[in-house]
């Protein structure tokens, strides 16, 4: 079974995807927008906006349904993008396909709906999708006036500036008076804000709602500095384009504006759902300490290293298996690790190929000296 914008296995898939864009379409802030913004920012209008009934059964209405619908970045080479072929690839889409196996038993059964920066959390709040895997970083506000709850982050990032290497700039004081582009509907215009405001450096920002459109403004030279998550940048800088003078054109400053853990983001008053999305990204993390991967899962579920991995794994050790209690078969993440892997496995295939080193960062295992911790599956 595949769903999903541009490719789906079942009609309804393709209806229903229709309908999304068309909904995201209608709800998005024009594509540019000059200065700080002078009207209501897309957050600040759905904190004020009627909630979603709490205590929603998510999961119910999933099985439902036949298969979960996860927003994501279309946009995002390396965390959200569309293939060649018309499918969705990506560090966040990989997480999406595993709670599909989670569920279901199968990858593919997901729908990946496509959202800007600033139409994401309408979506949400509308029910349009289940979950939101779209380099969002979990924050108070979001937490609390937004109504949404976070998983653990799937990736710690930073925000960053990123400039054209001929311009010779190097820091935050070659910036005085220059353009400062961003994406409108994230956190970054605000720690831009926060970072120049404690400088004497003077800037003008200029915003907009998709990266797209950002990056041509760019390329035409209206833009001296191009902000954004640090993993971004990144994915980026890797995929610029040769007519504007490819990767080697442009330099990421070491600057870091900002702490930014991207989280998957759920509606709040779903606690069964809640759990179970984070619990899955945490069963991943677990699995790469553990020795658990895709090639080796089946392997280790007919013998068991050790009691986690057994019970990690939904494996029979003295009696019955293990359940986890998320209202999934005690067996769930077998199939998650051998369909989509464990959380390095994830990492390496999208992530890496960015130049984006694991080691030595808070994205390395906490053994290894970073943030990935899993509590203990028991």
């Amino acid at each position: 079974m595949r769903l999903g914008l541009a490719r789906s296995a079942r009609p309804v898939g393709w209806l229903l995807a229709a309908l999304s864009i068309v909904l995201v379409a209608c709800s998005s802030s024009p594509d540019v927008t000059d200065g700080a913004g002078a009207t209501a920012t897309p957050e600040s209008q759905i904190a004020s906006a009627p909630r979603a009934p709490e205590g929603a059964d998510t999961l119910a209405e999933v099985r439902r349904r036949g298969f979960l619908r996860v927003g994501v970045n279309d946009q995002l080479p390396g965390f959200g993008y569309i293939r060649s072929d018309g499918s969705f690839g990506g560090f966040d889409v990989d997480f999406g396909h595993a709670l599909a196996a989670a569920i279901f038993g199968d990858r593919d059964a997901v729908q990946f709906v496509a959202l800007s920066a600033s139409s994401r959390f309408e979506a949400l709040d509308a029910r349009e999708i289940d979950v939101l895997i779209r380099n969002t970083t979990w924050s108070l506000s979001r937490d609390t006036s937004l109504g949404l709850s976070f998983a653990v982050p799937t990736f710690y990032d930073g925000q960053g500036l990123m400039v054209r290497a001929r311009d010779d700039i190097h820091g935050l004081d070659d910036l005085q008076g220059a353009v400062v582009c961003s994406l409108s509907g994230t956190t970054t215009q605000l720690n831009q804000e926060d970072t120049f405001g404690g400088t004497t450096v003077r800037y003008q920002p200029l915003n907009f709602d998709r990266a797209e459109t950002l990056q041509e403004a760019f390329v035409a030279g209206r833009c001296d500095a191009w902000t954004a998550d640090r993993s971004q940048l990144a994915s980026r800088r890797a995929a610029y384009p040769a007519r504007a003078g490819g990767p080697e054109s442009l330099v990421i400053l070491p600057d870091t504006l900002s702490k930014e853990p991207l989280a998957p983001a759920m509606r709040s008053g779903e606690e069964q759902w809640s759990d179970l999305v984070n619990w899955v990204v945490l069963g991943m993390i677990a699995a790469e300490e553990l020795g658990v991967s895709s090639h080796n899962v089946r392997e280790m579920a007919a013998a068991p290293t050790s009691a986690e991995v057994a019970r990690l794994l939904g494996a029979a050790t003295e009696g019955l298996p293990f359940d986890a209690g998320l209202g999934l078969t005690p067996d769930f993440m077998q199939d998650v690790i051998e369909q989509v892997g464990n959380y390095g496995e994830v990492y390496d295939r999208n992530i890496t190929p960015l130049g984006i080193p694991r080691e030595g960062s808070p994205n390395a295992l906490w053994t290894q000296g970073g943030l990935m911790y899993a509590p203990p599956y028991r």
